[in-house]
């Protein structure tokens, strides 16, 4: 049970793909306009993730080693086509405000990383479990990310309005250069903050 835990808060923290090892920088700074957005996609990356895990885990030993980046891309695929039509079918808008980072799932290099890396070398439920920490860690990163922007931008989280109608909106970060600049700010405050809580652990072992 132990090794489970350890993998899953490994994502979450340790291995962070946003905010440790910087991957999936595209969809990162493109959809994170609005909270909404980013939960979105950090919740169809996650789905892609354990699925194709748990399949890649599956097919291991079957796959031969001189077609196992086609097979990978067939299996993590079907998986962003069956999310695709359900947001298309079930949440139109937020499909839409998605749009082509959806199917560019498929190419998400946090995903392939993690087939390439773990899944095929691990049994299905630990690969799930991988699958799991590594896109609640970038669920949680997107939503953080994409909240501040939301609120210093549009004075709203959600679509709620939080900061009151005459709050002076900067509209800079609902734009590309406040994608950027907000992605720098979280990073230094999350990896300080990481940094502070290693210490501790290690002052107290």
């Amino acid at each position: 049970m132990e090794k489970y835990k350890k993998v899953l808060l490994n994502g979450i923290i340790n291995e962070n793909p946003t905010f440790r090892l910087v991957l999936g920088m595209c969809p990162t700074l493109a959809v994170t306009t609005a909270a909404v957005n980013g939960l979105g996609m950090g919740l169809a990356t996650t789905f892609v993730l354990i699925c194709s895990n748990l399949v890649i885990s599956l097919i291991r030993s079957f796959v031969p080693d001189k077609v196992r980046i086609p097979a990978y891309i067939v299996v993590i695929a079907t998986f962003v086509t069956m999310v695709d039509l359900f947001l298309k079918a079930f949440l139109p808008s937020l499909s839409a405000s998605l749009g082509l980072f959806i199917p560019l799932i498929v190419v998400n290099c946090i995903i392939f990383a993690r087939a390439e890396s773990f899944a095929s070398k691990n049994p299905p439920l630990l690969s799930m479990m991988d699958g799991l920490g590594m896109g609640l860690g970038f669920t949680i990163a997107l939503t953080i990310l994409s909240s501040v922007r939301e609120l210093l931008g549009s004075g709203t989280w959600f679509g709620l309005n939080v900061l009151g109608a005459n709050y002076p909106k900067a509209l800079m970060f609902v734009l590309a250069p406040g994608g950027f600049i907000t992605l720098g700010l979280v990073l230094a405050t999350v990896n300080k903050l990481l940094g502070l809580w290693e210490k501790k652990k290690k002052e107290a072992a």
